[in-house]
Formats: C-alpha cells, structure tokens, sequence
C-alpha cells in the first residue's frame, strides 16, 4: 500500500499544470439522451439512453446518470456505466493540446467541490496531442482539481483494504532521448 501511495504521489508530481480547465465551471452544460424524468420538488433529473453530458471541454458519457441540484444552485452528477464504462475527458489547463480523461463503472462528479469520484475499474490517463502519456489505474479514484490531489484505493468503497487487491501505474520519461550522433569515421590520406 505505501509503494502505491509513494507512486501515487510521484506521478502528481510529475502531473505537470492543473488538470481541468478552469473556464469550464463558468459554461452552460448540454445534455444528450434517450429519456428524461425531472423531479423539480427534489430537484433531481435521471436520464436514461446513451447519456451525454458536456460542459465547456468536459465530456461525460454514460448509459444512465442522476443530476441532483443544490440550494445553492451547484450539480452533482452520477453516471453509471450498466454494463459498459461511464467515461469522461476534459482539457487540461495550459499550454498545448494537454487532455485528461478516464473511465469506470460508476461516475461521481460535484461541481462545487470540483471532486471527481470514479468506482469499480476505475482508470485516468493524460494525454498530449492525442499521445497518451500517464496512466493511473485501481479500484477507487478520486481527483480534487481544486488542490489538484487525487486519491487511489484498492476497493470500491474508497477504502484501503488489506489483500483488497493492487494498483497500476505507467509514467512515461519526462525527458526525450538525446540525437543519435553519426559514429566516427576514420579517413586515410
């Protein structure tokens, strides 16, 4: 568990800038469906029928997802995969093409919190133009784009279990691999 953590923690250091886009909070969030039911008392809405939800550069799609409203006007989403992965993928702040996205059975995401929690083969990768650079994969992970902090844990729960299972991670080189340089060769005169 503590490599997994140590690991964890390298490859936030090696994450680079912040991972959402932060003028996606301030976008209007269009939703594609097959079927809507909306309960404006409990302000909750369930859709139903290959669910796509985007906002600014944040794409989330799902077979179903909840979307609950706060009082204070914030949503919380659930998106549940049923059978196949709930997915999302956003642009990273800076410069270039830099793009996070992942996949999971289940999906929780709080705009108000800015906290990402993915359940049950779970999985994030960042990209660079379209190349895939990181990957961090377990049971459990949950990023705060805020503190930019993500959290991996080997059961569904959120919890570290004993024998619960392991993690994997792939870091690519942060650094290129210098030109080839010509070998020598000898001239005779």
């Amino acid at each position: 568990m503590k490599r997994l953590l140590l690991s964890a923690a390298l490859l936030l250091g090696v994450a680079g800038p912040a991972w959402a886009e932060k003028a996606d909070s301030y976008k209007p969030t269009n939703i594609s469906y097959g079927a809507l039911d909306i309960d404006d008392v409990k302000q909750v809405t369930v859709l139903t029928g290959g669910v796509k939800l985007t906002r600014g550069t944040l794409t989330m799609t799902a077979q179903r997802a909840f979307v609950k409203q706060t009082p204070e006007g914030f949503q919380q989403v659930t998106l549940f995969g049923d059978g196949k992965k709930a997915t999302f993928r956003q642009k990273r702040d800076g410069a270039g093409d830099l793009w996070v996205e992942g996949d999971a059975d289940r999906i929780e995401y709080d705009e108000q919190a800015e906290l990402v929690k993915m359940f049950s083969k779970a999985a994030i990768r960042r990209m660079e133009g379209g190349k895939q650079n990181d990957e961090v994969q377990g049971e459990f992970i949950s990023y705060d784009s805020r503190k930019e902090f993500f959290s991996v844990r080997n059961s569904a729960t959120g919890e570290s279990k004993p024998g619960g299972g392991r993690g994997t991670m792939v870091i690519q080189p942060s650094r290129t691999e210098p030109p080839a340089t010509p070998p020598a060769t000898s001239e005779k005169k």
